[in-house]
């Protein structure tokens, strides 16, 4: 057998804790981080040791047959051992600690088990993929075989109860991650509950070895893929969250940064537009240019009309933010046509316009945008009376 499914199920293990490795080198001492690699590490193990190949090497390197079982069984164990652990870490809690020390000295119980019975058993005949059941009957090894299949089974219904469970009171990306990771166990589940089925027929007269050579590495896999991406989504949906937002203020605030487009590119106000950039950074380039273009209109702005505008406003609506905005919308508008003028002379330096005392932060620039977006379109500067042009906003 080339072991294509445990191979497989190995890079898919292995390439998520290829993701969160930087993460762990910059927070060496965060045990929900080391818990998460764990799991992925031990996992992708469990299925690199299993492998048909992999087997055979460990045997002939060794030279003891079926070395290569007791090392996958410790691996599982180890595995089931840091899914608990990671799910005590996920939870909180007050107790975080002592629960997780009493898993991991529960499942260096069992390793030790295993390393014990298989010592005292005799296994010589080298079985790369039916070990279960063909030593089912044999003392010591049918032991060490029941003893890590109990322990898988165990942690995994455990898993699968407290994920499921603790899904439904949360919501967003860790209640996905909670019910993949549910899920995943509950697949892991049959790999155990497979290769004890296959185990009871053995000591019943029959042969079933099919579900554990054929059923429990496909429900393994399939365990093995669900695990990963709900640990990793949790981890990865905030991320997400984050760039979606960028990608939305930046695309809001496009009518605020076009109406500032003549005063940017006439005063160089603007930074270099930024190339293959996250949508954060992208966003940043654009609230940077919008406040260098506010900070050069700052003397050109009429506090009377921003004071007149935002009472109309308040007065029609009720909503401060909505008055606000429309504000600003109106002074800006007017403040680019009265510097663009023909012959305007600058105002000067700490006149009775300038309003930067109270300048927008980011979400307040995305209100002006909204109160842009719905205004009038503006006149050519041309048409500008004179310094007290006011301008339409909503």
């Amino acid at each position: 057998m080339s072991g294509l499914i445990n191979y497989t199920s190995c890079g898919v293990l292995w390439l998520g804790l290829v993701v969160k490795s930087p993460d762990l080198l910059r927070h060496r001492r965060d045990p929900y981080l080391w818990s998460i690699c764990a799991v992925l590490g031990l996992a992708g193990l469990c299925f690199f040791l299993g492998a048909p190949p992999t087997v055979g090497a460990i045997n002939r390197l060794g030279g003891v047959p079926n070395l290569a079982a007791p090392l996958t069984y410790a691996a599982i164990t180890g595995y089931c051992a840091a899914s608990q652990v990671l799910v005590v870490h996920w939870r909180g809690g007050p107790r975080v600690h002592r629960t997780a020390r009493r898993w991991i000295l529960a499942y260096t119980g069992v390793v030790l088990g295993i390393a014990v019975t298989f010592a005292l058993g005799d296994a010589p005949v080298e079985r790369r993929t039916d070990l279960d059941t063909y030593y089912a009957t044999t003392p010591f090894i049918a032991q060490m075989i029941v003893l890590y299949l109990v322990a898988h089974l165990i942690a995994v219904t455990v898993t699968t109860a407290s994920s499921l469970r603790w899904a439904r009171r949360v919501r967003g990306g860790l209640r996905v991650g909670l019910v993949l990771l549910g899920t995943g166990s509950l697949c892991g589940a049959g790999y155990s509950v497979a290769k004890l089925v296959a185990v009871g027929a053995r000591w019943s007269g029959r042969d079933w070895s099919v579900l554990g050579t054929t059923v429990s590495p496909v429900t393994a896999g399939l365990g093995a893929l669900l695990t990963v991406v709900g640990v990793l989504v949790p981890l990865v949906a905030p991320r997400v969250a984050e760039r979606r937002r960028a990608r939305r203020t930046y695309a809001r605030l496009e009518p605020l940064e076009r109406a500032l487009e003549d005063l940017l590119t006439r005063r160089t106000l603007r930074l270099p537009r930024p190339r293959f950039a996250s949508p954060a950074t992208r966003l940043v380039w654009r609230q940077t240019s919008i406040h260098n273009a506010l900070s050069h209109l700052d003397a050109y702005f009429d506090r009377e009309l921003y004071d007149r505008t935002r009472a109309g406003v308040l007065g029609a609506t009720g909503d401060p933010e909505r008055a606000e905005a429309a504000a600003w919308a109106a002074v800006i508008t007017a403040a680019v046509r009265r510097e663009a003028a023909p012959g305007h002379e600058a105002p000067p330096p700490g006149g009775t316009g300038r309003l930067l005392d109270r300048v927008p932060g980011p979400a307040g620039l995305a209100r002006i945008a909204d109160a842009l977006a719905g205004a009038a379109p503006v006149p050519p500067a041309a048409a500008v009376p004179g310094d007290r042009t006011t301008a339409g906003a909503v």
